[in-house]
């Protein structure tokens, strides 16, 4: 495998700073959000849920192609080339991806909501690596983990619902 294409490991701060230089509008969601709540455990990749809108992928796919973004499977790790435009970023519900900031999976509609204006809707800010980005919250989180239903998130619900209520505890 050329060297150059060898599958890198997250890198959160360019990712997030190239979504950033071209406006992305996204909420971050999955184990990468939870862990910015407190959730303790690691994360290989960042999953994001991005608003929809034609405008929108075409920044998406600017900031993309400059993380030369490839469609990512079990069977070619170091993913394929494929047309990283706001046409094609379209033409599906999620996409994972392998960049050169590492692995990222665009999830337009995650199991358990509707997408990217529910989301924004609960989210919360933080600031990251001097951006401020929406992050879902840890019942958003919650309601994902719980819908997708796979062994490792029934474990991360888990860890997720105690959370919650230590911190509902806490506000009493």
């Amino acid at each position: 495998m050329d060297e150059s294409r060898q599958v890198r490991p997250l890198d959160p701060e360019r990712l997030i700073r190239a979504l950033a230089a071209h406006d992305v509008r996204y909420v971050l969601v999955g184990a990468l959000a939870a862990r910015l709540n407190g959730f303790p455990r690691v994360t290989a990749d960042a999953d994001i849920t991005p608003a929809r809108d034609v405008e929108n992928l075409e920044r998406l796919a600017t900031a993309l192609q400059e993380l030369d973004a490839r469609v990512w499977t079990d069977g070619v790790p170091e993913g394929f080339a494929f047309d990283c435009s706001a046409a094609m970023l379209a033409r599906a519900d999620g996409w994972n991806l392998v960049t050169t900031a590492g692995r990222v999976d665009l999830l337009y509609r995650p199991t358990g909501v509707s997408g990217y204006d529910e989301l924004a809707a609960e989210a919360e800010r933080f600031d990251v690596f001097g951006v401020s980005l929406l992050v879902a919250p840890l019942k958003s989180i919650l309601r994902m983990k719980e819908a997708a239903d796979r062994p490792k998130d029934r474990q991360d619900a888990a860890v997720i619902r105690a959370m919650i209520d230590r911190d509902a505890e806490v506000d009493r």
